[in-house]
């Protein structure tokens, strides 16, 4: 692998004006298409195949008449609007639901509405909607953008929708918004850091780079699946929270390991080929495992989670082709200002004091030995210091409990918050998304018979405030329409159809299924769902990151170890999770779990292989872990730093889903950096000794060798 990255440097080297020119072809092909990258993004994608709620959403198309989305219009005049001024919203309602397919407002809706308006109150205008709940969306951003619902009140009355359609489609708005703040943001962040890191603008500016195209071209790709496959709105804020992220990061490290090796005294052309064949062979290799982790999402039969982990995972694919491409085309075509100072910062170090030069005994001893050997002075005393801090902020996630919901997601002042409380007041908690029972006949049992009983079933119901009367199919198959008393995205609406689901079967009789559906019993089959599969994404996830490990480092003990720290790594970001938003949106476990074991990989493999080429040459296990710290210890820190830094920006800047991801990911990279390469690396491995580097010998002669860090004969061609 490593004689295949020196011949694409001299590839590169040799053709770099064509390989810029493709790139930059590339990416002004993907502009346009980023920009619409959230036109076909869906708000579905949460429906559980083979639940009672998807079961009762494919039986509503058999049932004429009956609405299978919800959909309202919610006018609320302000302070001293006149009856007149309603009754105009009313109509214009009215003019924008025309042209609009799927949606309509039926005479006798807008009657009751106009006669809702002269009264001078609040006006709640039910649409006629003839298409299902993804659909409603599409229909609801038209609505909206017809009304101008985001830009507030119009002539005096303030004009909201309400239905889970409308909910996910005010969703796209605020999640453009969330993305557009973070991106501004989270770049000049990322440019100061990387300022200080190389203390060059031209330097600087590569990783940068890299990171704006990255996330360009991923938006590109994005738009075009999503024309053949439902991918969620979701799906931008994630692919560009990871792809800033681990762009910068492996433009970095290949960068870093470039500028290093021409301080050591290689040309820059041995320089370059030094970098690719080492950082960035472990580039690839750390993609390629983030890509892998990623993957174990798909454990899940979610598309939601399905297309937000292959967001990510193409944006890490971009990421590494890009840093391995187009930074070392690149770094050729800026020669020297790719690994000299810039003036300014060349200037300000002049002014630091200059220290002291020795003359005469043993050579001064680097930070990171005097650091590792103050860790290794009393290894069990730090190696449980650290362990105790970890286990501490790991303690809440026992207590830990999950939700999930649109509603949840937008500020409380939100206009669509504000509408769903004033739909609230008129109809009732739950007469925006009610509970769907469909009652099937079998084996010659009647499904009529059996909906009188399932309805004073469901009137004995106490979180259950109006029934439907009975609506037959033409196969002879029963809807009941039941409104709940509280709110359906609510605990107490989810306790309300567990107990209908444990009931309802026994109202009927033996030969009539009952299926229970309808929001919020979608939402509870969803959190069932990853409460169930979530070991098997992390059992994945830990023979993953061992089988890695194993082959790169060539130790049974040493992946071990390192797994189990990811645990309490990521074990400490759920606690913290925990401590600050009580409920944790039902997602966040695992795509954090993913995002977390796939990125620590990177830290381990440049990290760990280091110290592993250190102790090959030395075989003295605490120069190794010193010298291997020494060497990459400033990468993998200003690595993070960035990392810690972009995700704190979506914390800061995003919805509480995002926030929840940003925040769980940005603590377990910070004690990843922090407690578990500085101090439980080296006082673990100082109290293994040589048990760390243990590997049978049967083994030891099936495993490949993977030394990404061993300095090749490099070729310059």
């Amino acid at each position: 692998m490593q004689t295949w990255m020196l011949k694409l440097d001299v590839f590169l080297r040799r053709r770099k004006r064509l390989v810029l020119a493709a790139w930059a072809a590339i990416l002004l092909a993907a502009v346009p298409l980023a920009a619409r990258q959230s036109e076909n993004l869906s708000s579905g994608g949460f429906g559980v195949p083979g639940s009672q709620s998807a079961a009762v959403d494919e039986a509503l198309a058999a049932f004429p008449g009956v609405q299978r989305a919800q959909l309202a219009a919610v006018l609320v005049p302000e302070r001293g609007a006149s009856p007149g001024q309603l009754r105009v919203a009313v109509e214009r309602v009215g003019a924008a639901a025309g042209p609009i397919e799927g949606v309509s407002l039926a005479p006798a809706a807008r009657g009751r509405a106009l006669e809702q308006a002269a009264a001078g109150g609040t006006v709640l205008l039910p649409l006629t909607a003839e298409v299902d709940e993804d659909d409603a969306t599409a229909v609801a951003v038209d609505l909206r953008d017809e009304l101008g619902v985001a830009d507030g009140p119009r002539e005096g009355v303030a004009t909201h929708f309400v239905g889970q359609g409308a909910l996910w489609a005010a969703m796209q708005d605020l999640s453009k918004e969330d993305l557009a703040k973070a991106e501004s943001a989270g770049f000049p962040v990322v440019l100061l850091i990387l300022l200080a890191v190389f203390g060059s603008f031209a330097a600087a500016l590569l990783p940068l780079a890299l990171g704006i195209g990255a996330v360009l071209l991923t938006g590109a790709l994005i738009f075009g699946l999503s024309q053949s496959m439902e991918m969620s709105i979701f799906v931008t804020n994630m692919a560009s929270m990871i792809g800033i992220g681990v762009a910068v990061d492996y433009s970095l490290f290949v960068l870093a390991r470039y500028r290093e090796e021409v301080r050591a005294g290689r040309s820059p052309e041995e320089a370059r080929a030094v970098a690719m064949a080492t950082s960035g062979l472990a580039v690839l290799f750390s993609g390629l495992t983030v890509i892998i982790s990623l993957a174990g999402l798909w454990m899940l039969d979610n598309t939601a989670i399905r297309s937000m982990a292959l967001g990510a995972m193409l944006v890490v694919a971009v990421a590494m082709l890009g840093a391995t491409t187009l930074l070392p085309a690149l770094i050729a075509q800026l020669g020297q200002r790719a690994y000299t100072r810039s003036r300014v910062f060349g200037a300000l170090g002049r002014l630091r004091p200059r220290r002291r030069t020795r003359t005469g005994g043993p050579p001064p001893r680097g930070f990171w030995q005097r650091w590792t050997d103050a860790v290794t002075r009393r290894p069990a005393v730090a190696a449980i210091g650290a362990g105790a801090v970890l286990l501490m902020l790991a303690a809440p996630v026992l207590g830990m409990g999950t939700k999930n919901g649109a509603l949840d997601q937008f500020p409380r002042d939100h206009e669509v918050v504000r509408g769903f409380e004033a739909a609230a007041k008129l109809g009732g908690a739950g007469s925006a998304s009610p509970v769907q029972i469909v009652a099937e006949a079998r084996d010659g049992g009647s499904a009529q018979r059996a909906a009188g009983r399932l309805r004073a079933a469901l009137a004995g119901e106490r979180g259950i405030a109006e029934v439907s009367a009975a609506v037959p199919s033409r196969d002879g198959t029963v809807l009941l329409l039941a409104q709940t008393r509280d709110d359906p995205e609510s605990a107490a609406a989810k306790a309300t159809v567990e107990r209908l689901r444990d009931a309802l079967p026994a109202a009927a009789v033996d030969a009539v299924r009952v299926d229970v559906g309808g929001v919020t019993a979608s939402q509870i089959d969803l959190d069932d769902l990853i409460s169930g599969g979530m070991w098997k994404i992390l059992v994945f996830l830990l023979g993953l990151s061992y089988l890695v490990l194993l082959v790169l480092l060539r130790s049974v003990v040493l992946p071990a170890k390192a797994v189990l720290m990811n645990l309490l790594s990521v074990g400490a970001s759920f606690g913290v999770l925990t401590l600050v938003f009580g409920e944790v949106d039902t997602l966040t476990p695992p795509l954090v779990l993913a995002v977390v074991f796939g990125l620590s990989m990177d830290y381990e493999v440049f990290l760990l292989s280091r110290i592993r080429e250190r102790y090959e040459a030395t075989g003295d296990t605490r120069l190794a872990v010193a010298q291997g710290l020494a060497a990459s210890a400033r990468t993998i820190t200003s690595a993070a730093l960035i990392m810690v830094a972009v995700f704190a920006v979506f914390v800061a800047t995003g919805v509480p889903s995002i926030q929840q991801i940003g925040l769980g990911t940005a603590v377990a990279i910070a004690l990843d950096a922090t407690l578990v390469r500085l101090i439980l690396v080296p006082a673990t491995m100082e109290l293994l000794g040589r048990w760390n580097w243990y590997l049978p010998r049967p083994l030891a002669r099936l495993l490949p060798r993977a030394d990404f860090e061993v300095m090749p004969q490099a070729t310059t061609g």
